[in-house]
């Protein structure tokens, strides 16, 4: 998949600035959530270090034809409008049913006042949309790759 000139041009400044990192890892270039306010929120959220986790649907992934994060993918995420603002790689990648999702994934993923009755709100209306588009229904039994990484990059 080609990237946007300027999303490749971000990831050729990364890698020539962090030299230890392989290229090879690239996972994806995306924008947190389905609409350019969310995504905004999500991405300054994690630029302030509040947000360290992020879930997705694992139909989700399937419906996009690529696969749930592993362990050491870098990833470059996006504002609303798809400008690079950062790197970040995956530490840690757990699969279980929304009704699973602890207190303390919820925490760390950082959103609203970061608890798990926000995060399940905010996560089951997300996920509602997302399977409506697929003609799906949602339950508490979605599977999710609930996903923890890390910032590793940034421009000044």
């Amino acid at each position: 998949m080609a990237l946007p000139t300027p999303v490749a041009e971000f990831w050729q400044r990364f890698l020539a600035q962090s030299p230890e990192h392989d290229p090879a890892r690239f996972y994806e270039a995306f924008s947190f959530g389905d609409s350019e306010a969310l995504a905004d929120e999500l991405a300054d959220l994690l630029l302030r270090g509040i947000k360290r986790a992020t879930a997705g649907s694992i139909a989700g992934y399937e419906m996009d034809g690529g696969r749930p994060p592993r362990p050491g993918d870098l990833s470059i995420v996006c504002d609303g409008r798809g400008k690079p603002l950062c790197v970040i790689e995956t530490l840690r990648v757990e699969v279980c049913r929304f009704g699973d999702v602890d207190a303390e994934f919820a925490a760390v993923e950082g959103e609203g006042d970061g608890s798990l009755a926000y995060w399940r709100a905010a996560h089951a209306a997300y996920f509602e949309r997302e399977a409506a588009q697929t003609g799906q229904a949602f339950s508490e039994d979605v599977l999710l790759a609930c996903e923890r990484f890390r910032l590793v990059y940034r421009e000044a």
